[in-house]
């Protein structure tokens, strides 16, 4: 499994996301998560919403408790501040939901916290002042933020001591705007040239930030997976078959492989409940593909470059 470096942490480069294990068994929780460990992944991520408050959270505490003598060997992140119906960045929510996390979770403390999306009634004092808490009382020991722009990064770092180390964002070959923008800046009439985003990625890599892509192999259309779709997606496919062949591969290593190939060297999150796509996607993250590959793969996805 490839590596990246999280906060001075070696952590695997693909990551699995557990929003799905709600309602798995025991069994089915630990042979995925067995699984991943044995293709080399280190990392978990989770958050407070998943399968209702802290759902999945607590079944994989039940089916997947951590010895303490193994802790060290994994990571576990999760996430807070989206509620029924409203965000709450507020200190008391965070602490709060943590402390609720780490009880679910069955561990002392999480690797990593992140703020699952931008609060406008964001306080960065409170954020702050919650984040002092939590790493002084060793609960959490570093943060970061997820669908955070620029802009609103700067604004808690004005306020919050540790370091950000992490933007979890949507992003996959069908859905690229993360790169799409920047490739096709400045045309007139083109949609994909308008900037969402307000330069994330570049902003992301100049401030040492990991990005970590969700939806690494989702369509935008209905959040479905573009592997195999050849109602929307004939071309792509057509171009994820012919390169998994060329690799001897899966489609599915193939289209980890897209993203593990950018230079930002994000952290691939992949929310599956198949083993064997767990297994498909550690060994994807190691395919090196070429320039050409790549841009192949964007433009089969209905991307366009000048």
């Amino acid at each position: 499994m490839t590596t990246i470096d999280l906060n001075g942490t070696t952590a695997s480069q693909v990551v699995l996301g557990l929003m799905r294990i709600k309602e798995k068994t025991d069994e089915e929780i630990r042979t995925l998560v067995g699984t991943a460990r044995e293709a080399g992944v280190t990392m978990f991520d989770h958050a407070d919403i998943y399968g209702g408050l802290h759902g999945c959270e607590q079944r994989y505490g039940e089916a997947q408790p951590v010895p303490a003598s193994e802790r060290d060997q994994i990571q576990l992140q999760s996430k807070v501040g989206i509620r029924s119906g409203f965000f709450d960045s507020s200190r008391e929510h965070i602490l709060s939901s943590v402390d609720q996390t780490l009880a679910a979770l069955r561990t002392d403390y999480l690797d990593v916290l992140l703020i699952h999306r931008p609060d406008t009634l964001v306080e960065p004092d409170e954020v702050a002042a919650a984040f002092d808490e939590l790493h002084a009382a060793g609960k959490v020991s570093a943060f970061g933020v997820s669908n955070h722009t620029p802009g609103q990064i700067e604004l808690l770092k004005k306020s919050v001591r540790q370091p950000l180390v992490a933007n979890q964002l949507q992003f996959s070959i069908a859905n690229a705007q993360l790169v799409a923008q920047g490739l096709a800046a400045n045309i007139m009439g083109l949609e994909q040239s308008g900037d969402r985003d307000l330069g994330i990625l570049d902003y992301s890599r100049l401030h040492d930030m990991t990005i970590q892509t969700w939806g690494s192999v989702q369509a935008p259309e209905n959040g479905g997976v573009f592997i195999g779709d050849r109602s929307n997606y004939p071309g792509l496919n057509d171009a994820l078959d012919e390169l998994a062949s060329a690799h001897n591969t899966s489609p599915d290593a193939i289209a980890i492989a897209w993203l593990a190939r950018h230079p930002a060297n994000m952290q691939i999150v992949i929310g599956t409940t198949t083993p064997s796509r767990v297994q498909d996607a550690a060994a994807g993250a190691a395919i090196r593909l070429t320039r050409e590959e790549w841009y192949r793969l964007y433009t089969a996805a209905g991307n366009t470059l000048p």
